[in-house]
């Protein structure tokens, strides 16, 4: 949660923003700190480049979990959540990682470490995720590329 509070805090938008309005705040933010506008000055481009780079890590992560993402991608998320066994699992900082058979892998934000401890000491993990973390919790799908460089 901490993660998406200082993303949502960084581009100064709410939970409630839209995929439109998240849009145009990052390019007017993209066009604020782009590191080209501050040729002239090394010092001001180093640090237009570290806040360009945040800005651009942030607009991602929060497109990724957005309702309009999450809307659009429901179909293929419950047959996954309700259909496939899960083949592997990891929890750090409270953000849970599953990996279902099918291939596919979602992160779930905020997930306190009770939960998790129940994850973990379930008879049957997939049914305890179906019914407490799967509806419960902010998530996204997350792709391969994403994972190794998350794990990196």
């Amino acid at each position: 949660m901490k993660k998406i509070i200082g993303y949502r805090k960084l581009l100064g938008v709410t939970e409630k923003v839209t995929l439109q309005d998240l849009k145009t705040i990052y390019r007017n933010l993209m066009k604020d700190w782009h590191p080209d506008k501050f040729a002239d000055n090394p010092e001001q481009q180093e640090e237009a480049e570290v806040k360009s780079k945040r800005i651009i890590e942030a607009y991602h992560f929060l497109v990724s979990i957005s309702a309009e993402r999450r809307l659009q991608e429901l179909p293929e998320y419950t047959l996954t959540t309700s259909s496939s066994p899960i083949v592997d699992f990891d929890y750090k900082n409270e953000t849970l990682l599953i990996k279902y058979l099918d291939g596919s892998s979602y992160e779930y934000f905020g997930v306190p470490k009770a939960t998790y401890i129940k994850l973990v000491n379930a008879p049957s993990p997939a049914r305890f995720a179906r019914r407490h973390i799967c509806t419960t919790f902010v998530y996204r799908k997350v792709d391969s590329v994403t994972e190794v460089a998350q794990q990196a």
